[in-house]
């Protein structure tokens, strides 16, 4: 079966889960979630990524991030794959901690981002946790509601920009707006590669991208929209050096993958693998 499209670009938003494999906590206590945050907060730094908003359970999370540099597959990467090795030590597991790979919804900003937030910080409730969002100390209403501090990498004056100028107003507003009945965005969307917006704006990505999402004919799971062909970032190449530079650019920045490049070049993945990690800060 083939897998949902990773769709990235410069500016995409995306509703972000993923579950325990099997169903499995992967949160067993505060101190779970408190190492979650700081992965999701080195990946946020790494990556340039927006994080807007939050919500941990206990065999799932939901996250809203912002990606102005087209890159969510890497940051997700980082973020699931760091956490998965320190759990997994913690408590002497072996295998996969998280259930296949995670789910994205690609969102419309302009249309979708509030009910996507409300949406996230109501999971508790919906769930039957607590009967209000603001009883869960495990998500960003809190802080976004002004009940408590923001951690530096939680990007909540964007949602409080939709309600009010003033800060006060804007929380008040939020308080009231998250509480109000939920339109359950997904209940005619497969989250898993979906693309949440106004026809025009699902238009404009299928025009991009080049595929029919709905009947997934595609052979590469991630793609970038807007980047350079791989051929253009090794045009101006004169050297095995300019090569090299070339490489990362097309890999870290083009988001091109080792095996691609490797392809192009007419290389042993190895190789590419190897000099893409030693020149990495060329």
């Amino acid at each position: 079966m083939t897998r949902p499209l990773r769709i990235q670009y410069p500016g995409a938003l995306y509703h972000i889960t993923s579950r325990g494999n099997g169903g499995c906590n992967i949160f067993l206590d505060d101190s779970d979630r408190i190492e979650f945050f700081y992965y999701l907060q080195n990946a946020v730094k790494k990556h340039n990524i927006i994080c807007h908003a939050y919500c941990l359970m206990g065999n799932h999370f939901h996250l809203l991030l912002e990606t102005p540099e087209g890159n969510i597959s890497d940051a997700m990467r980082d973020l699931l794959s760091n956490y998965s090795m320190k759990l997994n030590e913690r408590y002497g597991r072996k295998g996969h901690l998280f259930q296949s790979r995670y789910f994205s919804s690609l969102i419309e900003k302009e249309v979708y981002f509030l009910e996507a937030a409300r949406y996230i910080v109501n999971n508790p409730v919906k769930d039957g946790f607590v009967d209000h969002p603001s009883k869960w100390n495990w998500s960003s209403y809190l802080a976004t509601a002004g009940a408590t501090v923001a951690p530096e990498w939680l990007h909540t004056n964007f949602t409080l920009s939709l309600f009010s100028d003033k800060k006060d107003t804007a929380q008040k507003a939020y308080s009231d707006f998250v509480v109000q009945k939920c339109i359950d965005i997904y209940l005619h969307e497969d989250m898993s590669g979906s693309v949440l917006g106004t026809k025009q704006f699902k238009d404009w990505i299928y025009e991009e991208i080049d595929v029919d999402l709905k009947t997934s004919e595609h052979t590469n799971d991630e793609v970038y929209i807007g980047r350079p062909m791989l051929k253009d970032f090794f045009l101006k190449c004169r050297n095995r050096r300019d090569r090299n530079a070339s490489m990362i650019v097309a890999h870290k920045l083009g988001g091109y993958s080792i095996s691609e490049i490797a392809r192009y070049l007419n290389m042993h993945r190895t190789s590419v693998s190897r000099l893409v990690n030693k020149n990495a800060t060329l």
